[in-house]
């Protein structure tokens, strides 16, 4: 048995059984990696999955057990290569990022910069996605940390960390009429525009659309995307309203558009960064968190992480308070 072996077999698992998928992920040739697993279910002298002729079927119980063994044996050789790493003072190694679009492209470049900067021989790979599917990439072991935003409870799947809080922002074009005004239109007011905004917009379970619903309105959503810059791009073409993340409007788009403050029943949201649980964190993942925040600690992130405390985590800042905090 091999610890090769053993990702080829969470590889298969979580691509749905579908061995064309798992062999793409973990780099093997197909043939290779059904080799490897008949050579691993002949040692233990069982069956791990069930065949529909050629295809795997499901996961057998005892291949259940298996799996989960496999799951701690190969995050812990994962741990004890990153401490190793962090001894030898080793800068090399990938940091991969899941995340939505306007935290990609509004809050994490300077960060990374700044990390790539102090380890050059690094590289960092994001993932942006949808709301809905970045949890997921870090559950099934595709990212190394989840950047992901909410107004209510902390995101669950893993070790959640705040670290800022920010608002929407109602972004118009400058012809249109509540550019007229600088204070925050009430919803009723934006009851009766037509809406651009994000994809979680259209969820029931969103908390724009509850905010509405508080108030007995319904809005008319005329386009969604995941991408504000796609938002402020169909505003500008007249399309709607837009209703965006207040980090993802910079002073080069006020050329154009009239950004206003969202009304104060849309509620606030805090940005977190999700980890895995019983990991051990390269330094430079560290230093990603700690310059996109700067309030955290160091050592308060790899006892959480490793699961040797529950720190009581700094109140986030705004998203205000935290540009002018870094800028000094």
């Amino acid at each position: 048995m091999t610890l090769s072996q053993l990702r080829y077999l969470v590889a298969i698992a979580d691509s749905g059984l579908n061995i064309t998928l798992a062999a793409e992920r973990v780099h093997a040739t197909q043939p290779g990696l059904s080799k490897q697993l008949k050579q691993l279910e002949d040692e233990l002298g069982f069956l791990l999955f069930s065949r529909k002729g050629r295809s795997l079927d499901s996961i057998t119980p005892a291949g259940q057990q298996v799996l989960a063994h496999a799951r701690r044996l190969l995050a812990e050789a994962a741990n004890i290569r990153a401490y190793a790493a962090n001894v030898r003072g080793d800068a090399q190694g990938r940091l991969v990022i899941a995340t939505t679009h306007t935290q990609a492209r509004h809050v994490l470049p300077g960060a990374i910069a700044q990390v790539r900067r102090a380890y050059p021989q690094m590289s960092v790979h994001l993932s942006p996605s949808g709301e809905g599917e970045v949890l997921g990439l870090l559950a099934r072991g595709e990212a190394d940390v989840a950047v992901i935003s909410t107004s209510g409870d902390a995101p669950a799947g893993g070790v959640a960390v705040p670290l800022f809080r920010w608002r929407r922002k109602v972004l118009v074009p400058r012809e249109h009429a509540l550019a007229r005004s600088d204070g925050p239109p009430t919803l009723e007011r934006l009851a009766g525009e037509a809406l651009v905004s994000y994809e979680s917009s259209v969820r029931a379970d969103s908390s724009l659309r509850r905010a509405f619903a508080q108030e007995g309105l319904e809005p008319r959503i005329a386009m969604t995307a995941r991408d504000a810059d796609l938002i402020k791009t169909y505003v500008r073409a007249g399309l709607g309203v837009g209703l965006l993340a207040e980090m993802a409007v910079g002073a080069e788009d006020l050329d154009t558009l009239h950004a206003l403050p969202a009304p104060e029943s849309v509620p606030e949201c805090t940005a977190w960064a999700v980890l895995p649980r019983e990991r051990v964190l390269r330094d430079y993942t560290l230093a990603l968190l700690t310059a996109v925040a700067p309030q955290l600690d160091r050592t308060d992130l790899r006892r959480a992480v490793a699961g040797t405390d529950d720190p009581a985590w700094p109140v986030p800042p705004s998203w205000s308070d935290l540009r002018r905090a870094i800028a000094t």
